[in-house]
């Protein structure tokens, strides 16, 4: 109940003194969390622009996390546990997709303002996107090149481009489960990008005319076609969004922009997850 000067009372056991406990910003970090933000202009769209995309990394940050146990749990036949990861994943790329309609309240006036400031700096050079697309099986060697000058950045790319990806973990579950699984599939290149198998498509045929039979099976194949739409979505909101404030602009780090963007779409991950829809039914 509030008292008579309109303010609510404080209960009896809230704690105030944080002078020997840890508090909720002490917890956050923030005090730093809160400082990273530094316009270069004194534009006031600009800090949208920032946060925007500081909180995408931060999101981005936790798929890695979630992404890289999914593939554990493969290792480890815990199917389980790995849809829960993927489950996760899921909802983060969709909180990071609607958060492309609070950039997209900023008009190209306003954003002509201060762009000039970026310099060469572009969501192109995002070494934790990227390090995503290596993960669900869009590796690129090449993109090495990007991050000569970030160390750090550089080292996790190469050590994933060596490494397998969620799809190759879940493709080696299924053999262990019993699916024949050609030997070339699970022997492969992990180096090499993920291109359509067509020697898949009998082992899925099979998971989706008997889904009783292989419900765990199943259920995951539908949880990586959500993650791959979902990525999909992701790509094409991002798209709509540049194309809303720069038209067809060359992209700050030097891409064409929109028609970037709009080639990025034609990446797949679980393409034979796709094809077998096709005959299923018929």
């Amino acid at each position: 109940m509030a008292t008579e000067d309109g303010t609510r009372p404080l209960e009896e056991g809230v704690h105030t003194d944080f002078s020997s406990r840890m508090s909720y910003g002490g917890y956050l970090g923030l005090e730093t969390l809160l400082s990273v933000q530094h316009p270069i202009s004194d534009h006031h769209d600009e800090p949208l622009f920032i946060i925007q995309h500081q909180t995408t990394e931060l999101w981005l940050k936790l798929a890695l996390h979630e992404l890289r146990a999914v593939r554990a749990y493969f290792d480890r036949d815990d199917v389980q546990h790995a849809r829960k990861g993927l489950a996760r994943v899921k909802h983060i790329l969709r909180t990071i997709t609607e958060q492309w309609s609070v950039l997209a309240t900023l008009t190209p006036s306003e954003y002509a303002q201060f762009r000039g400031v970026l310099g060469n700096s572009s969501g192109f050079q995002s070494y934790q996107y990227r390090a995503v697309e290596f993960l669900l099986g869009n590796k690129n060697e090449r993109m090495l090149a990007v991050f000569a000058a970030e160390p750090a950045a550089r080292e996790l790319l190469a050590g994933l481009l060596d490494e397998p990806t969620v799809y190759d973990a879940f493709l080696r579950f299924l053999a262990r489960r019993g699916h024949p699984v050609p030997d070339a599939v699970l022997h492969r290149d992990v180096r090499q990008a993920w291109v359509e198998d067509p020697a898949l498509l009998p082992v899925y045929r099979a998971i989706y005319g008997d889904t009783e039979a292989h419900w765990a099976e199943y259920a995951t194949c539908e949880d990586l076609v959500d993650l791959e739409d979902g990525v999909q979505l992701w790509r094409f909101r991002h798209l709509r969004t540049v194309q809303r404030t720069i038209g067809f602009a060359t992209g700050t780090g030097g891409s064409s922009g929109v028609d970037f963007l709009r080639r990025a779409l034609d990446l797949t991950f679980f393409p034979e997850l796709y094809t077998v829809r096709s005959g299923i039914g018929a």
